[in-house]
């Protein structure tokens, strides 16, 4: 992972917009600098329903670099909503001017190889990939290092068409710690990873879709409401089987694809011992909505 901080502060000066808030008035969002629950996230729940947990990073001037506080404080807010039967699904996003930036070169700066392994660096990141319920990015702005890394350690990744996408850590004379260089190449395949990889080149939000790594591409302005929109349309499912359709398509990236037919195979026919697939099922044949009840 890694920061472009001063990189970034050059080729952007002092043009920042909504750094310290962001506004979604038509949807009723707001967030503001006043004194929050955390010190480097901000934590809100969203939707017409109230059940889409969203999550902002808020360290703007250091265009939110990923220190441990803030990854442990993440963590916290994530397993948090995880555990809270109201929240369907949810949301991590930054700024308009960056989603992450990298990591926090300054706090890794010194660290060693020893000191790495004994204190297991960068294991907060595990409360992320744990995550039972469906997350997703939405990423305005700069997602480098271990920013980008943190999008693909989400289900889903929105992104506005100013983003922009790298692993600039052969720059700084190390390599991707957090799953750059395996999640990446399973996104966009082995030539397009290597190249991103070894040049620390970035890549623009609409290069991204059509790599694969983004799902849509939005207007700044409309990023953050299309995403608590995609949030409520997965929380009209059943909790349950939403849970269990995450962990069938996250094996598909973790075994051969006999195996990975064989495990969906068991949550298929494990569906039918559950009362939402008879209430879906039942539902459909009776032209109504279902009433999921996540037994």
């Amino acid at each position: 992972m890694t920061s472009i901080g001063i990189v970034t502060r050059t080729l952007l000066g002092k043009n920042t917009l909504n750094a310290n808030r962001i506004v979604v008035s038509n949807i009723g969002i707001k967030f503001y600098s006043t004194a929050p629950a955390y010190e480097n996230i901000k934590v809100e729940v969203v939707g017409s329903k109230k059940n889409v947990g969203l999550i902002q990073l808020n360290r703007p001037k250091a265009l939110n670099a990923l220190c441990k506080p803030l990854f442990v404080e993440l963590g916290k807010a994530v397993n948090g909503f995880d555990a809270d039967n109201s929240i369907a699904a949810i949301i991590i996003t930054g700024n308009e001017k960056a989603f992450a930036a990298g990591a926090d070169i300054k706090e890794m700066q010194n660290n060693t190889y020893s000191t790495n392994t004994k204190e297991g660096f960068l294991k907060e990141w595990e409360d992320i990939s744990n995550c039972g319920k469906p997350i997703i990015a939405a990423v305005n702005g700069f997602a480098l290092g271990g920013g980008c890394e943190l999008a693909m350690l989400c289900d889903i990744i929105y992104a506005g068409e100013k983003a922009k996408f790298g692993q600039p850590e052969i720059n700084i004379g190390t390599i991707p710690g957090a799953g750059g260089t395996q999640r990446l190449p399973r996104y966009v395949g082995k030539s397009k990873a290597m190249e991103i990889v070894l040049t620390g080149n970035f890549i623009d939000a609409h290069e991204a879709e059509k790599m694969g790594l983004v799902s849509r591409v939005f207007p700044v302005e409309k990023l953050l409401e299309e995403t608590i929109k995609l949030a409520e349309r997965i929380g009209t499912h059943s909790p349950l089987i939403v849970k269990l359709a995450k962990q069938a398509v996250n094996q598909a990236f973790e075994t051969t694809l006999k195996s990975g037919l064989q495990f969906e195979k068991s949550i298929f026919y494990g569906t039918f011992a559950t009362e939402d697939r008879k209430e879906g099922m039942t539902a459909f044949i009776e032209k109504r909505p279902p009433n999921f009840k996540n037994e």
